[in-house]
């Protein structure tokens, strides 16, 4: 690990780009300063450099680390993504990986086993290498519904509002950062029902925290956000978001994460996709994942049923650039980790390339993945590179405003003021 920036040590980075994720134009040739774990200030062409480590990035872009709102870190180990495989040494290495792909902040959503609430709190210290964890600890499902019974023993499955309260009460004295519903689940397969996540979201919110939920369905989305709902993990898939809908959100400041690529990722490898011999793709697989992506056997499944699978990505493109559009806050989100196909890092960066798909400018993307990402987990920290911030931020060969697969081009990474890759 370089550690260019120490606490008496200023850095300026020299002559870049800046997309600083609030929003605001690119700003060319100023120069970063750094100190200690913070940005110190943004120096404006010509200035005259304070006294320290002078580092050229001419021709470079740095943009805010990713914040990734919806992730599964902990389950993933080679061809399986298992409670069997949670441990902390896992999640430690699951962490590093996120951040070596340019993610600096993570939220776990509900299949978190006891040790997490001790990662989260040296985490977020900055006492263990990595992305930042947050965590929805346990989340709450329905007996015998989603999400599958693989992700452990700790998923709540409450049968009365009661039980939920209670069940509630207990999580909020372990202080998770947020709470997880899965409410939709396959055709016919039991549902929390609205009683219940009644009861949970009002709890939660007793205690201050926010919930997500994981959805399918507009009219599952509609009761959510009547009773409260805080963010809505995954697209609405089934039918175009109505006008009430977007009122309502935008009245009650719900937050949406599309999830794109796990629809895309249903589908896709039915036949081979532009950046299946990438490395930066094949890099973020587990061992033996690449050869069982390859095989004639899964791209056969993957092939069934193709033209529903395309156009449920349809509609959440088309969801996510009306509600985007009509000013619904969108965060970035991708469910990575919860399937070995869901590859942690690479993921994060092939959602940015679908929202552009969908119709969204790179330079509202970078805010949605960043700046968004923060304000979701009341992390006001960070998520923007300006003065007072952490130095969470990545340097780039290319510039992401004339291709957003430019983010796949990383020169450097700094979190916490410090160069770690």
């Amino acid at each position: 690990m370089h550690t260019y920036a120490q606490a008496n040590t200023p850095v300026i980075l020299k002559n870049i780009t800046l997309i600083d994720g609030s929003g605001a134009d690119a700003r060319s040739n100023v120069s970063l300063l750094v100190q200690a774990d913070t940005i110190a200030a943004i120096l404006p062409a010509g200035s005259n450099l304070p006294s320290g480590k002078v580092l050229d990035m001419s021709g470079r872009t740095v943009m805010p680390l990713l914040i990734n709102g919806h992730g599964h870190p902990g389950l993933l180990k080679g061809k399986t993504a298992s409670a069997d495989n949670y441990t902390a040494e896992n999640m430690k290495r699951l962490l590093q990986q996120y951040l070596d792909y340019g993610v600096g902040d993570v939220l776990s959503l509900g299949t978190d086993q006891p040790v997490v609430f001790s990662l989260r709190d040296q985490s977020q210290k900055g006492e263990i290498p990595g992305a930042t964890l947050f965590t929805a600890g346990y989340g709450f499902g329905a007996k015998g519904g989603v999400p599958p019974g693989a992700f452990g023993t700790y998923i709540q499955r409450p049968s009365s509002p009661e039980e939920a309260t209670e069940d509630m009460r207990k999580l909020a004295a372990l202080h998770p950062d947020f709470v997880k519903i899965w409410v939709d689940g396959a055709p016919g397969a039991p549902r929390v029902t609205p009683e219940i996540f009644k009861a949970i979201i009002a709890e939660a919110h007793r205690h201050h925290i926010k919930v997500a939920a994981h959805v399918y369905y507009l009219e599952d989305a509609r009761q959510l956000v009547d009773a409260g709902i805080d963010l809505l993990a995954h697209s609405i898939r089934d039918k175009e978001a109505d006008d009430a809908l977007i009122t309502a959100m935008k009245e009650k400041g719900v937050y949406y994460i599309p999830t794109l690529t796990i629809d895309e990722y249903g589908f896709i490898y039915g036949t081979e996709p532009a950046w299946m011999n990438d490395p930066f793709f094949i890099r973020s697989l587990e061992p033996g994942v690449w050869d069982m992506l390859k095989s004639a056997d899964y791209q056969e499944e993957q092939a069934k049923d193709r033209q529903r699978k395309m156009k449920v990505l349809t509609m959440s493109l088309r969801n996510v650039y009306k509600l985007d559009s009509a000013g619904v806050k969108v965060a970035m989100g991708t469910d990575s980790g919860a399937q070995p196909v869901r590859a942690i890092g690479f993921s994060e960066h092939l959602e940015l390339e679908l929202m552009k798909g969908a119709g969204i400018p790179p330079l509202h993307i970078i805010s949605i993945a960043t700046h968004n990402g923060a304000e979701l987990l009341n992390a006001t920290d960070r998520g923007v590179v300006a003065p007072g911030k952490k130095a969470d931020f990545m340097v780039l060969d290319r510039d992401p405003l004339k291709d957003i697969r430019a983010t796949h081009s990383i020169y450097a990474i700094w979190k916490n003021g410090k160069r770690v890759k």
